[in-house]
């Protein structure tokens, strides 16, 4: 490990370091796969249902889908949110992240052998301290493959259609320094925040990237990559050592 990879962070992490990171699963006794997931002090409730029917504008393809909701529990902050149910309408970043899910899942599914049939995605964080989107996916992926062990043990599929492992990472810049892993206390003041979601074989599926307060570097975009990578490397093995091997 170099030197500039020493102790510096709040919780004493290293740089390029994950926060802890385990994985429950079955935590959801009636759906076809469920996972809570638990990154540091971020914990979310990933489960997979399956539905014997596709949307209207699939009907009759020979498709399947993947589509996911996220919501976040009024006390997972630190101060209490409105439920969205009460107010009427969903938020813009409930929106965008379940949208974010959804499209992720879908990159590393193979919908045509699928069959007809929809897997709904509903991630519930009930603790939020940053990355809870990365969380969602990275739990997702495999709540989504034991709901496909599911079809296939009840002979509804011959192998999981899955094409690649994914997961997710926050990567930024803080306090000029590039970190892996962002608790709340570090996105709140960086520089930089971006979110990777990646395939087990290093394929981009997502790359969302902001400057908070001034621009940054090609040098520094190739920074977030290479240490968002490794990291994701590290939850991609993990989600294997679960998993097994896609089939």
């Amino acid at each position: 490990m170099s030197a500039g990879a020493g102790l510096l962070r709040m919780d004493g992490r290293r740089k390029d370091q994950l926060r802890p990171v385990k994985v429950t699963r079955n935590f959801i006794k009636h759906a076809e796969g469920s996972v809570l997931i638990e990154m540091g002090d971020t914990k979310v409730i990933c489960t997979a249902s399956v539905e014997e029917k596709v949307p209207p504008f699939l009907k009759g393809k020979g498709s399947g889908w993947v589509t996911a909701e996220y919501s976040m529990l009024p006390r997972s902050t630190h101060e209490r949110s409105p439920r969205e149910a009460v107010k009427g309408k969903q938020g813009g970043r409930t929106l965008e992240i379940q949208r974010l899910v959804g499209r992720a899942l879908r990159a590393v599914t193979d919908l045509s052998q699928l069959g007809e049939r929809s897997i709904w995605i509903d991630c519930d964080v009930i603790q939020a301290d940053g990355g809870t989107r990365t969380a969602s996916i990275t739990g997702s992926f495999i709540a989504l493959a034991d709901a496909m062990t599911v079809l296939k043990t009840r002979g509804l599929l011959k192998k999981r259609p899955l094409t690649d492992y994914l997961a997710a990472i926050s990567v930024g810049k803080v306090g000029g320094e590039i970190l892996v892993d962002l608790a709340y206390n570090e996105d709140s003041m960086a520089d930089v925040d971006m979110n990777l979601v990646m395939t087990g074989k290093g394929q981009f599926v997502e790359v969302q990237g902001t400057a908070e307060r001034t621009p940054f570097a090609k040098q520094d975009m190739d920074g977030f990559l290479a240490q968002g990578w490794s990291a994701i490397q590290t939850l991609t093995a993990l989600q294997k050592d679960l998993i097994g091997a896609l089939d």
